[in-house]
């Protein structure tokens, strides 16, 4: 399948933030993506000075989303972008995204994919209607190891499964850091940019997401613990929920953003009756596998290795003993991604490898889990919160 360079505008991401250059590395990793507009900020200078840093030229740098599909919309198709990147706070995710469908425009969007559930499903109708690819950045999906462990678990090489536990510990927003400027807390800590959920909004549908993509199961019901410790701060900074999920697996997510000490501690340990998988992410390339009455294995991720699946070898990049990290994994979505976008592009089926990205599925199941922990969290009454649909 031969195709051009697909064209990517960006929505947020200026030089401001922090994750926009993130996103902006990954997408051009894999030389099939290049950067040609974008409205970096929602103030007019800071795009201009960022847009200017990614060498845009001043004509295709905007100063808000909608004069950038409006001007884009009328160039030629050769010319225009082919997607765009919302990397934005949670409360304008919604609207560029669906001005981006509305025009024939594929999407990426950072988790969680909206502000609210009904914008969520909203959204959903519409990448139904137009057929469009939406890709939703659960970034700790795209890492080599993080497939392997799913494809195993596929494979039945734990036997039944019974228990997962899954964390994610940040120490960042130990203090009320929020009031002070140039740190990116501000907007994560207001409900009314955020939405509402914090901890669990920024970091718990990380952490929940992975539960789900490594066992294949979803969550059906859950009992939960929400919690603000930082004083004056209006949402929750820390939290913990038992999820009971499909095929009677019981499992414990726990996400803080006041463990001080850590810094992106995202873990995951699933038990089944014949063995365990255990991944932490911060030493990336290994697999802790046991079983029972034998030594612990360490299957390490990387290079060719003949005993790793399809489904982690498609996504290396690297010799073994060289670890594949956080932008890496970003850089498979988008890789994933652009590939599907190409070949709905040239009227080709995508492989099941390229299509190995969340979607807007993913995004409305996200939006989800936050409706249901924050019900299920901030209630001290109700025990067992049924998956809100």
């Amino acid at each position: 399948m031969k195709s051009r360079k697909l064209k990517m505008g960006m929505v947020g991401g200026g030089l401001t933030g922090f994750i926009g250059a993130i996103h902006l590395r990954a997408a051009l990793m894999e030389n099939k993506i290049e950067l040609v507009c974008g409205c970096f900020s929602s103030k007019p200078e800071v795009s201009k000075e960022s847009g200017r840093f990614y060498n845009l030229p001043d004509n295709r740098i905007y100063s808000s989303y909608q004069e950038m599909f409006a001007r884009e919309i009328a160039l030629p198709e050769e010319e225009r972008m082919d997607f765009v990147v919302i990397v934005t706070p949670n409360n304008h995710h919604f609207e560029p995204a669906m001005l981006a469908l509305d025009n024939g425009m594929h999407v990426v969007v950072d988790k969680p994919m909206t502000f609210s559930l009904e914008e969520a499903k909203i959204l959903q109708q519409k990448v139904t209607e137009t057929g469009l690819i939406l890709a939703v950045t659960h970034v700790y999906a795209g890492y080599p190891v993080v497939k392997e462990m799913k494809t195993r678990i596929a494979a039945g090489e734990l036997g039944k499964l019974r228990r997962i536990y899954v964390e994610y510990p940040q120490g960042w927003l130990a203090e009320r850091i929020e009031k002070e400027s140039g740190n990116n807390a501000g907007w994560r800590t207001d409900p009314k940019l955020s939405g509402k959920a914090g901890c669990m909004g920024d970091i718990g549908t990380h952490a929940w997401h992975l539960c789900e993509y490594i066992s294949g199961l979803k969550v059906k019901e859950m009992c939960a613990e929400l919690n603000t410790f930082v004083p004056g701060r209006p949402i929750d900074d820390d939290g913990t929920a038992m999820m009971r999920m499909e095929q009677g697996v019981k499992a414990l997510l726990a996400a803080s953003q006041i463990a001080i000490g850590n810094a992106n501690n995202i873990n995951i340990r699933v038990y089944g009756e014949k063995g365990s998988l255990k991944w932490v992410q911060e030493d990336p390339n290994k697999l802790f596998f046991n079983t029972s009455h034998n030594p612990e294995q360490i299957i390490y991720i990387g290079g060719d290795y003949p005993y790793l699946s399809q489904r982690a070898r498609w996504n290396i990049r690297t010799p073994g003993g060289h670890p594949e990290g956080f932008i890496e994994a970003f850089a498979n979505i988008y890789r994933n991604f652009a590939l599907t976008v190409a070949a709905h592009k040239a009227g080709e089926h995508p492989t099941a490898e390229m299509l190995d990205f969340p979607d807007v599925d993913h995004g409305v199941r996200g939006m989800q889990f936050i409706e249901t922990i924050v019900k299920a969290g901030w209630n001290d009454d109700a025990k067992w919160v049924k998956w809100v649909e």
